[in-house]
């Protein structure tokens, strides 16, 4: 065979290789690209937690349906709807869903009714009383719990919002673009508000407008200065105002706003006091006092 041919193949072949190495290199970054893309977004929507590889075991995929199902009866109508406003308010914490809760309820309401009953053994009053308390109460514990979660997330919002109103409006008048500065701030900082930020980012880039996604933030939370800062911001898109103004003027009311609420508190410090101060201190003072003077008047009148 011709060498001019055996080279010109060998050269071809060469090249090939080469094509191909490089078409596989770059379909592994590719792929490694979306893999890391996709566990920032869950890390940051899980609030910074680890990427497990193994699932989890659902402890609540061991329950009865029925007991869902007694939970749903003894509620509401629109029970779903609610439950799951309570779930968006507090966070939806470790994944939960309104069917788990209903089945929590199912399970507390039958668990606690029956060591009610178990207690009050002794007689049918209170054998009856007893269950009856006891599982109202295993009914109505994780609607309190999930409530008291809401509350705790919505009062971490509240106290972690003017600190990042300074930090966005710093980072808008740095230069930033309103996006770049909240992706800035959901970085840099931590807790729900954060989380919330992430979300409003994730939202923007699966095709949401910016001013749905900050309207769906206020859906879930219920702090009303969130609620003005977004209006304030949809308002000031819609007619063309800046936003380093808007943002300057809404982290100055935030500030003053909390500076109100500390000296509020501060007021309430006087009445809160009342009350132990009556009960609790000023009968062992009495005591301590006039006690000494007490037994000596008793000594001299009724003793030898």
């Amino acid at each position: 065979m011709n060498p001019t041919v055996l080279l010109i193949a060998g050269v071809a072949a060469l090249g090939l290789a080469i094509v191909m190495a490089v078409i596989s290199i770059t379909a592994r970054t590719a792929e490694g690209g979306v893999a890391r893309a996709l566990a920032t977004i869950d890390s940051h929507y899980t609030q910074h937690a680890p990427v497990e590889l193994e699932p989890k075991r659902d402890p609540f995929a061991v329950l009865p349906g029925w007991l869902r199902g007694v939970a749903v009866r003894l509620s509401p109508s629109g029970i779903s709807t609610t439950l799951q406003r309570r779930l968006d308010l507090a966070g939806n914490p470790s994944g939960l869903t309104p069917d788990r809760v209903l089945a929590a309820k199912g399970l507390g309401l039958f668990i606690l009714g029956s060591l009610g009953g178990l207690y009050g053994l002794r007689t049918i009053g209170l054998l009856v009383v007893g269950a009856a308390v006891a599982a109202a109460v295993g009914f109505f514990l994780p609607d309190v719990l999930l409530y008291n979660a809401g509350i705790k997330r919505q009062e971490k919002i509240q106290k972690a919002l003017p600190d990042a109103l300074d930090l966005l409006t710093v980072c808008v008048e740095a230069g930033l673009g309103f996006d770049a500065a909240l992706a800035q701030v959901a970085r840099n900082t931590t807790g729900p508000l954060a989380a919330e930020f992430s979300r409003v980012l994730q939202e923007i880039q699966i095709g949401k407008s910016r001013s749905q996604a900050l309207r769906a933030m206020t859906d879930r939370t219920t702090v009303p200065g969130l609620r003005s800062f977004v209006s304030a911001l949809v308002q000031a898109g819609e007619l063309g105002i800046t936003i380093a103004d808007v943002l300057r003027e809404q982290a100055r009311e935030m500030r003053l706003r909390r500076r109100q609420r500390a000296e509020e508190k501060a007021q309430k410090v006087p009445v809160k006091i009342l009350f132990p101060l009556v009960f609790c201190l000023f009968p062992s003072m009495f005591v301590v006092i006039i006690g000494p003077g007490v037994i000596s008047i008793i000594n001299v009148f009724f003793g030898k």
